[in-house]
């Protein structure tokens, strides 16, 4: 039995993969089956440890992106674009996997155009509440389509579309208390909040944070993940600015937190201020209030579809990035905080919309074509 996972690009696509990957893992362990052989095809490895972890090979694919606004850079990319589909069609080819899943983004393309010449089942997932160009056209000869958000199924045929909500990797789902306040060195009677701006950080929220930082501590905690490329200038800008005072311990900023330190601090916050990508999904399965600030729809309309769209939940409050301003921020983050009533509320409309079990239904799913495609 092989399986064949592509999708790339971004984590947003890698990590539910890796999510729908462990989820196979296990089911296969637990009814004793024979272990199916996983590949990942992509321009890419993304994290070379955790596929090889989740005994998955990876296959490289050229795959090129097209941009949504002028670029030199697009005319080359299609020539990267037709070479990768040359090479998958041997690739696929020799692989011949029984199933594949896509899990969208432009490095997607080329597995998926092989899988569909050689009639090979698909199954795709879309993350976004507004589908990319690449699920648009696969979800058309897909035999089955997972979506995270409700509203991405309307771009789907019904008969085949099911609202899952998004694979979640077990080593980020259940916050942790336990030893959090030692190992984050915090205070348990002062709350705390959690800044992220996605993989790569956010240069617009850490500037936003950077000048109200000595008010934000005089009443809270502050972790806070720069990204790496900007957690030098971040960390000697904090150090001048919060010199003088007092509380300048409560200022906890970290280049990146990896899956203890992420889960430690979902553990211990009450609340997290995010940008609107896949850590949606792992702020309503922590069942935490929220303020998400989309990227501007300028770079990026998902963003800001998938804010609003979870925010119905009541779980999040939304700034987009033409009204953020470092004031209203700061009133913001007081008013939620100094409404208890709110918070809860909050915290109902994360658990509400949150599906912990994505990763499961995906992996049975793709178990059960697998083997009627393998008899």
């Amino acid at each position: 039995m092989k399986i064949l996972f592509t999708g790339g690009g971004s984590g947003g696509h890698f990590y539910p993969i890796i999510a729908v990957a462990e989820a196979l893992n296990k089911i296969v362990k637990e009814r004793r089956l024979l272990p199916p052989t996983l590949y990942y095809m992509a321009d890419q490895a993304y994290d070379s440890r955790l596929l090889f972890d989740n005994n998955i090979t990876f296959v490289s694919m050229p795959a090129g992106k097209l941009r949504r606004y002028f670029s030199p850079r697009n005319a080359l990319d299609l020539f990267k674009t037709a070479f990768g589909i040359v090479k998958s069609l041997w690739k696929v080819f020799k692989i011949y996997p029984d199933v594949i899943f896509g899990k969208g983004g432009y490095a997607s393309f080329p597995a998926l155009f092989a899988g569909k010449i050689f009639r090979i089942p698909i199954v795709i997932h879309e993350s976004d509440s507004s589908p990319g160009r690449v699920n648009l056209w696969a979800g058309k000869f897909a035999q089955d389509i997972a979506v995270s958000f409700p509203e991405a199924a309307r771009f789907f045929p019904p008969a085949k579309t099911a609202h899952t909500g998004n694979p979640l990797r077990q080593a980020i789902l259940n916050p942790n208390v336990s030893g959090a306040y030692e190992f984050l060195k915090l205070e348990k009677s002062i709350p705390t909040i959690l800044i992220l701006g996605g993989s790569q950080g956010s240069k617009l929220i850490n500037e936003a944070i950077l000048q109200i930082l000595p008010e934000l501590v005089e009443s809270f905690q502050v972790i806070h993940q720069t990204g790496k490329n900007n957690f030098t200038e971040v960390s000697k800008t904090s150090g001048v600015i919060l010199a003088k005072s007092q509380f300048k311990e409560r200022y906890k900023p970290f280049d990146y937190l990896n899956d203890l330190g992420m889960k430690m601090s979902a553990g211990v916050v009450s609340l997290v201020i995010s940008r609107a990508g896949s850590t949606i999904f792992e702020i309503a399965a922590w069942g935490l209030p929220s303020i998400i600030i989309p990227i501007g729809k300028a770079v990026s309309h998902d963003q800001s579809k998938n804010a609003f769209n979870y925010a119905r939940s009541g779980a999040a409050l939304v700034i987009e990035e033409e009204n953020l301003t470092p004031h209203i921020l700061l009133s913001e983050i007081h008013g939620l905080m100094a409404d208890p009533e709110r918070l809860r509320l909050m915290k109902e409309g994360a658990k509400s919309f949150a599906r912990t079990d994505a990763a499961e239904v995906i992996a049975l799913k793709l178990l059960e074509i697998a083997l009627a495609h393998e008899v």
